[in-house]
């Protein structure tokens, strides 16, 4: 069994009158890509901050690779790269020079250039960091947390904003990374990435952990049913497939009819009911339960800001 390199215990954190961080517990194992996921202000940047040595919890414990993140913190830093959600340079420092210069901290060092050019960046190295735009902002920050060759790379909504290409060459980096043994930890807005990335998912609300699992087993316990749809015409009759063993369900919406069944073998009684109506199948889709209906069902589906 991979050894722990992350050990989170009862961690709390306040700021004034609100309690961020609410208990938490878990640990992250050597070489997987541990997911945190939440509403927004849910605690997530808060508890990576705690864990990443850029602030004090006010109880509770942490331990990363042996060290604790407030007696520890410059041992810790050279061991772990961390990618805040919010982070700024100078404005006239040219990628280049920053990357030299953040290189010259490290015993280790990472290809600077390699990362640049993986990353897309490779013809803006000699352009000023005020000239980037926001989503160069996000992937120059990226490869900053790499450039000291880490143990444990933290990403904190390291896509949000970027465009499908750039999110893909991301998404491609971090495994690579995970493949070479090294440990991720990220937290992200968008469940189709912690399902595609993360060996485990943290689902995190109201500053506690309220569901840890593999994306796999948790769709499996929290998920819901499969969604069946298809299209109708103006007068159809759900009626008789409701009373088919399975159909949780049935939700005809304008010229859409939207089906919960409970199980996959109920679908090919659908399609039988279905043709004997002589209802056409051209429209047929199956939805299977997602992370975000995990998530939504966990955590709400009442907007917040």
């Amino acid at each position: 069994m991979s050894e722990n390199v992350v050990t989170v215990q009862n961690l709390i954190k306040h700021y004034k009158d609100v309690k961020a961080v609410d208990g938490i517990s878990f640990a992250v194992k050597r070489g997987e890509i541990f997911g945190i996921v939440g509403p927004n202000g849910a605690g997530k940047t808060t508890t990576i901050e705690c864990i990443a040595s850029m602030r004090r919890a006010d109880s509770g414990s942490v331990d990363v690779l042996g060290l604790d993140p407030v007696k520890d913190s410059i041992v810790l830093k050279r061991r772990i790269g961390l990618q805040q959600q919010e982070s700024e340079i100078q404005d006239r420092l040219r990628l280049w020079e920053a990357m030299e210069l953040f290189s010259s901290f490290y015993d280790t060092v990472l290809d600077w250039k390699a990362l640049l050019k993986q990353l897309n960046l490779w013809e803006k190295k000699d352009s000023f960091y005020s000239a980037l735009s926001g989503g160069q902002k996000k992937r120059f920050f990226v490869a900053m947390a790499l450039i000291g060759d880490p143990e444990i790379v933290f990403l904190d909504e390291f896509t949000s904003g970027l465009d499908p290409q750039s999110r893909i060459s991301i998404w491609k980096l971090v495994k690579e990374l995970r493949d070479q043994g090294r440990t991720i930890v990220l937290s992200t807005h968008y469940m189709d990435e912690a399902e595609k990335l993360c060996d485990r998912v943290a689902i995190i609300d109201h500053g506690k952990l309220t569901a840890l699992d593999s994306p796999s087993n948790l769709i499996s316990m929290h998920g819901g049913h499969i969604r069946v749809q298809f299209d109708v015409g103006d007068v159809f009759d759900g009626e008789s497939l409701s009373r088919l063993e399975g159909v949780e369900s049935v939700l005809n919406d304008g010229n859409v009819c939207t089906l919960e069944v409970s199980a996959s073998s109920t679908i090919v009684e659908i399609v039988k009911k279905l043709d004997a109506m002589g209802q056409g199948l051209d429209s047929f889709r199956i939805e299977a339960p997602t992370l975000e209906d995990v998530f939504l069902n966990i955590t709400g589906r009442e907007v917040r800001d």
